[in-house]
This record gives structure tokens, sequence and C-alpha cells, in this order.
């Protein structure tokens, strides 16, 4: 069995150093799976945190747990499809906080159908909530970090299927590959204002997204839930095991605290090996 990553608390007391200190960061769709456990790390490790997410009630949960253990942190209602409402969350974290230092584009879904079968409505659905609201929040960002003089780290959630295809994921799997292209934009444009863009590739990590998907895969595919998990999702990994949404937070940790451009339009697979660049 793979070594797991050690929990530890929300905010780390006995630190010296902590790595994201005097930044501020919005994560979106941050009320649960990977985006929360990326703003538990980030508080932990200093930063003033917006949990940027559709369900509200869920983003305030969230903000108040990491503000219990000491962390700051705001819930941010925000539909990142909505010019509207990118825009007004994005003004008030910034009134909030004084400033943005690192986005995480994180917020998706994931729709499965074979691909003649597939609605373009669903279609549409899924590019914008990747594509769209990727573009959205990174274009209300930028002018924030521009402005400070700090620079800033915006990180793109892509997928192993950023690199490579799956069958039932067309949408999904062009989203993802569209992501790699749009942080070699944003990072050829960012780097005279020190703003970052790079992308980080997880594999299955075990979510409510993943789940979902289990049951939904054995029927189109005609198998069973178990050999989805063992001959699909986990098949090609070194391991056999599932990413963990700590894997993924580390990674996100370590591209917004890199401290200089060296680092940048690049993408990092977070994999157990699938997927060996």
């Amino acid at each position: 069995m793979g070594e797991r990553l050690q929990r530890r608390p929300i905010v780390a007391q006995t630190e010296v150093h902590v790595r994201l200190e005097g930044k501020t960061a919005i994560v979106t769709g941050a009320a649960s799976g990977i985006g929360r456990e990326i703003a538990i790390v980030y508080a932990r490790e200093g930063a003033k945190v917006a949990i940027a997410d559709l369900d509200k009630r869920a983003a305030d949960a969230t903000a108040n747990e990491i503000r219990k253990q000491g962390g700051e942190a705001i819930g941010v209602p925000m539909d990142v499809t909505s010019e509207d409402a990118v825009k007004s969350g994005t003004a008030a974290v910034v009134s909030a906080f004084g400033g943005i230092d690192i986005l995480v584009s994180n917020a998706g879904i994931q729709i499965v159908h074979p691909f003649e079968e597939f609605p373009f409505d669903e279609w549409k659905k899924l590019l914008a909530i990747h594509l769209d609201g990727a573009f959205l929040t990174t274009r209300a960002c930028l002018p924030h970090m521009y402005a400070s003089g700090r620079g800033g780290s915006v990180i793109y959630m892509g997928s192993v299927h950023s690199k490579e295809a799956s069958p039932l994921k067309a949408p999904y799997v062009t989203a993802k590959h569209g992501l790699i292209g749009l942080a070699k934009v944003v990072a050829k444009e960012g780097a005279k204002h020190g703003v970052r863009a790079n992308v980080i590739c997880p594999g299955f990590v075990r979510t409510p997204l993943v789940d979902k998907q289990i049951p939904e895969q054995a029927q189109a595919l005609g198998i069973s839930e178990q050999q989805v998990v063992r001959d699909v999702m986990l098949k090609e990994t070194v391991d056999g095991e599932f990413t963990t949404v700590q894997d993924v937070a580390e990674a996100a940790l370590f591209f917004a605290a890199f401290p200089s451009n060296a680092l940048n339009g690049q993408s990092i697979v977070v994999s157990h090996g699938w997927f060996m660049q």
C-alpha cells in the first residue's frame, strides 16, 4: 500500500516559517473535495483564504472551520460561469483582505456519455465551468496581482486527462487539455508582472465527483463497479492507489509558494505514476 501523507492541523501553531504568510488566495470549488483541502493547507501556511463556491452554506462552513483553528477565511458565493458573480465575488475578497496573490481555479464537474450520445447542453455546461470559469476568474484576479507589485500565482486544476484521453469523457478531456494552453498564455503575459501560471494534473482522487463516476462508467461500459476502479481508474498507476486530496494540496502549495518565474507555464502530474512525462 502506498504511504499516506499524515494529516496536520489546519494552522500549524509551532512552525517558525509559514510559506504563504501575508498572501491572499481565492480557491474556487473550495467547499468540498480537493479545493477544500487546498484551502485548509493554505490557511495552515499563513494565507488568508476565500472559499469560493456555488454552495454558499458549505463555503461558509469551511471558512468557519478554518477560523476556529486560528486561520483567516471567508466564504464567497460564486458561480464561476457568471461574469457578474465572478466580478462581485472577487471584489468582496479584495474588500475583505486587501488584494489577491493566489488564484486556484479548481471548480469542476464530470459528465460521462459515449461521444455520439453526448447532449450538446451537457457539453456546453462542462466546458463553461472548466474553461469559462478559469478565464473569468483569471481575468478578474490578474489586475489585482499586477497592481500589487508582489506578483502572484495562478493555478489551474487540470487532470491526467490534460495529457491523455479516456472513453466517455469528450468535453472533460477537451477542457482539461485547454487549461494547459491557457496557463501557457497567462504565464507569458504575466511574467513581466511576476505572475506565474501552472497546472496540477491529478489522477483519480476519491472525491464525491469520482464516486459518482464509478456506477456511471460501470453502466456505460457494461462492467462491475469493482472493475471500473481496478481496470479503468487505477490500472495505469504503479501501485493501484487513488491519489489523495492531501497529495494534490501539497502540489498546490508548492506552486503557490515557488519564489520565482523559473517555474512558469508548467504542469505537474500527481497520479501515482499514471502518465509519466
